[in-house]
C-alpha cells in the first residue's frame, strides 16, 4: 500500500510517500521562514497563501522523485489538525480534492500523533507500551502510548511550549526567527552556572509544564546584567538548561509513574543536542531505551503524516466526503487502531 501525506498545518509545506513494504520513497519539504522572518514570527494569512502556491509543485515533485503516477497512490494522508486553520484547510482540501478526483480513499490525521509516530520510521522503532514526549513550538506534552491511538495524556504545558519560550526568549536576545536554533548555537559558547534559571513547577507533584516564567526570567537577567556577548551566550546557557533540566526531571516522573522504560521524543525540539544528551544519560540510569525520528522528521513533515495516516487507513478507518479542519483537537480524543502494521 503506498499513501501520500500532505502537512500543512503551519509553516513548512511537507509532502511524502510511503509504502508498507519499501518505506518512503519520496520526501518533499518547503520551508516558509524565510517568509516569515521580517515579522519576526509565522504570519497567518502568508502562511496558507504561500501552501497554496507550494502543496500541488510539491506533490508533483514527490511523484516524480518515486516514478509514481497517480494510480500508483492507494490512499491520502493530511494533516486535519491541530495548526493555523487557514494553512490546514489548503491541506486539507487539496487532499481531499485528489482523493475525490483519483477515487482513493482519504484519512485526517492528527498533526501531533504524526509527530509521535516519526520514530516508527527509523530502523530501530520503539515497540509499545512506551512514554512520548511531544516538544514542539507549539505544544509539550508526556503522553502514556499504548498503542496507535491508544493515548493517555500524562502532562502538557499549562502556556508557552519549549519551542515557543526558545523563540521568544531568543527574540529577547536580538536573534533572527527562527530563533530556537540560534539559542541552542549560542548556549554552547556560554558559561555553565554564571546564572541559574529556575525549573518551573519540578518542586510540586505532577508532570504539567510552565516555560513563559524562564522567558521573564531571561528578560529580568538580561536588564540586570547588560548585553555583551558573553553575557548573552551565559543567560542563553541557563535558559536551555533550565528547559532541558525541567523536560528531564519530568520524563524521569512519568516513567516511575507508568512503570516503562522506554522514552519516545519527538517535535522540532527533539533535535535539541543538549537534550537528547541528557535524555539518554537519564535512560542509562534507568536501563532504559530513548528513541527520536532522524532531524529531518523532527520538524514538520508528510513522512510522519503518510505513515500515520496509512496505520488508519490499513485498519479500515477512512473520511467521508468532507473536508476536516481542526485547528484545537486534543490527541487523547483519537480512537485506538488495532490491525495496524506496527
Amino acid at each position: 500500500m503506498r499513501v501520500l501525506g500532505i502537512e500543512t498545518s503551519c509553516d513548512e509545506t511537507g509532502i511524502a510517500i510511503f509504502d508498507d513494504q519499501a518505506g518512503i520513497l519520496s520526501h518533499q519539504l518547503y520551508s516558509q521562514v524565510k517568509l516569515h522572518a521580517d515579522y519576526g514570527g509565522v504570519v497567518p494569512e502568508l502562511a496558507s497563501r504561500d501552501h497554496v502556491r507550494k502543496t500541488i509543485p510539491l506533490i508533483q515533485a514527490a511523484l516524480q522523485e518515486a516514478g509514481l503516477g497517480k494510480d500508483d497512490i492507494d490512499g491520502i494522508a493530511y494533516t486535519a489538525g491541530p495548526g493555523l486553520v487557514g494553512a490546514i484547510l489548503v491541506g486539507a482540501t487539496i487532499g481531499r480534492s485528489l482523493a475525490m478526483a483519483w477515487n482513493k480513499p482519504a484519512i485526517a490525521v492528527h498533526h501531533m500523533e504524526g509527530h509521535l509516530l516519526a520514530p516508527m520510521l527509523e530502523e530501530q522503532a520503539p515497540e509499545f507500551p512506551f512514554v512520548a514526549l511531544l516538544v514542539s513550538g507549539g505544544h509539550s506534552m508526556l503522553v502514556r502510548v499504548d498503542g496507535i491511538g491508544s493515548y493517555q495524556l500524562l502532562g502538557e504545558s499549562i502556556d508557552d511550549a519549549a519551542g515557543e519560550a526558545f523563540d521568544k526568549t531568543a527574540k529577547l536576545m536580538g536573534l533572527d526567527y527562527p530563533g530556537g536554533p540560534l539559542l541552542s548555537r549560542l548556549a554552547e559558547k556560554g558559561t555553565t552556572g554564571r546564572f541559574h534559571f529556575p525549573r518551573p513547577m519540578t518542586d510540586r507533584p505532577g508532570l504539567d509544564m510552565s516555560f513563559s516564567g524562564l522567558k521573564t526570567f531571561a528578560a529580568n537577567t538580561i536588564a540586570a546584567n547588560g548585553d555583551d556577548q558573553q553575557t548573552r551566550a551565559d543567560i542563553a546557557r541557563a535558559f536551555e538548561d533550565a528547559v532541558v533540566d525541567t523536560l528531564a526531571i519530568k520524563c524521569r516522573r512519568a516513567l516511575k509513574e507508568t512503570g516503562l522504560n522506554r522514552l519516545v521524543v519527538a517535535g522540532g525540539v527533539s533535535a535539541n543536542r543538549h537534550l537528547r544528551s541528557q535524555l539518554a544519560e537519564l535512560m542509562a540510569s534507568l536501563n532504559g531505551e530513548v528513541f527520536y525520528p532522524r532531524p529531518e522528521y523532527c520538524t514538520d513533515n508528510g513522512a510522519m503524516i503518510a505513515y500515520a495516516g496509512m496505520q488508519r487507513l490499513k485498519a479500515g478507518v477512512f473520511e467521508p466526503l468532507v473536508v476536516k479542519a481542526v485547528p484545537r483537537w486534543p490527541l487523547d480524543s483519537l480512537a485506538p487502531v488495532t490491525d495496524t502494521l506496527a
